[in-house]
């Protein structure tokens, strides 16, 4: 058992089991050989407390969304080059579904896509019957929103295992996939990366979900989250944070893998530290992947505002990948 700690926004909830699953799962494949140089530093590209970034090209548009502020269940902003952010006047998200609390700084780790007939977004609130934080859908004809809920219960509940947090999409031949976390740190339990099948649209799960790496590493303390999956020079490379979101702690790790399911091999160190940025960022986590104007990648973040105000503020850096290994 993991005593309980805080997760990506103060999170406290918790958890269930993902059954035969679940067997095997820290049995990870062998280490990555060797851990990443010290890293240029990042570019700060949007100066407002902006935690658990995901974007999405609509056009030539980019739409970045965000955990909860004090107006908002979700932030939304928009940009042309991931470098310049206008901040949106309203609430992309502004009804919750009727299984979640109505209040909003239990709002998380929203995700968005488009799926062909307008956009989904994912998001993490309180579920009103188990009392954890589970994730949600919600449907919108345009990524400015509103976005709409969609159904009446949760996406993904796994009380038992301390809930489900952090969505993610993924999408390979025609399938689409959902990573969530389950909050195990919530409640004493263990946290683990799954993956699991659902339709085009995001709305309802097809399958059941397949653990992908749990905490395993004296580095990521006692949990990992924030998945972010992407597929590069044939492999498919997993990203995520680990340990204490709350201060200079957070990390970014990467895991990559020869089948979607796994066995995913971990590198030994962390992608993105404080110490590997060399304090120029602290706690770097909540990452997403994105493709550039230019068709090259960059990977965004959040950090803790160096002032000390609490604000977790968007910062950028190129990523290149060498035989799927990352490199920023």
């Amino acid at each position: 058992m993991f005593p309980t700690v805080l997760s990506r926004f103060g999170r406290s909830v918790a958890a269930t089991a993902a059954g035969v699953l679940v067997t095997g799962l820290l049995a990870t494949a062998p280490a990555l050989a060797t851990a990443p140089a010290l890293a240029a530093a990042p570019a700060l590209v949007f100066d407002r407390n902006f935690p658990d970034p995901d974007v999405v090209k609509a056009g030539r548009t980019y739409h970045a969304y965000a955990t909860n502020s004090e107006a908002a269940h979700i932030q939304h902003a928009t940009s042309t080059d991931l470098v310049h952010w206008s901040p949106a006047d309203t609430d992309p998200l502004p009804r919750l579904g009727d299984w979640a609390e109505p209040t909003r700084s239990l709002v998380w780790a929203p995700e968005v896509f488009a799926n062909g007939r307008g956009f989904t977004m994912h998001y993490t609130a309180r579920d009103r019957a188990s009392g954890k934080q589970c994730i949600g859908a919600a449907l919108s004809p345009s990524p400015d929103g509103p976005f709409v809920p969609a159904g009446r219960e949760p996406l993904v509940c796994p009380a038992e295992q301390g809930g489900a947090i952090d969505a993610a999409s993924f999408t390979e031949d025609g399938r689409r996939y959902l990573l969530w976390k389950n909050d195990g740190n919530c409640c004493g339990l263990a946290t683990r990366i799954h993956l699991q099948p659902v339709s085009w649209d995001g709305t309802r799960t097809t399958g059941g979900p397949v653990p992908l790496i749990g905490q395993d590493l004296a580095w990521e303390g006692q949990l990992v989250e924030a998945p972010t999956l992407v597929r590069r020079d044939g492999r498919y490379v997993l990203f995520y944070s680990a340990d204490s979101y709350a201060d200079h702690r957070y990390k970014t790790g990467y895991a990559v893998a020869d089948r979607l399911t796994g066995p995913y091999t971990k590198a030994p160190e962390p992608l993105l530290s404080t110490e590997s940025l060399g304090g120029a960022v602290r706690g770097p986590g909540g990452q997403d992947v994105v493709t550039g104007p230019d068709g090259r990648d960059r990977i965004l973040f959040h950090g803790w505002s160096p002032d000390g105000s609490g604000r977790r503020l968007l910062y950028a850096t190129g990523l290149d990948f060498a035989d799927g290994t990352p490199r920023v």
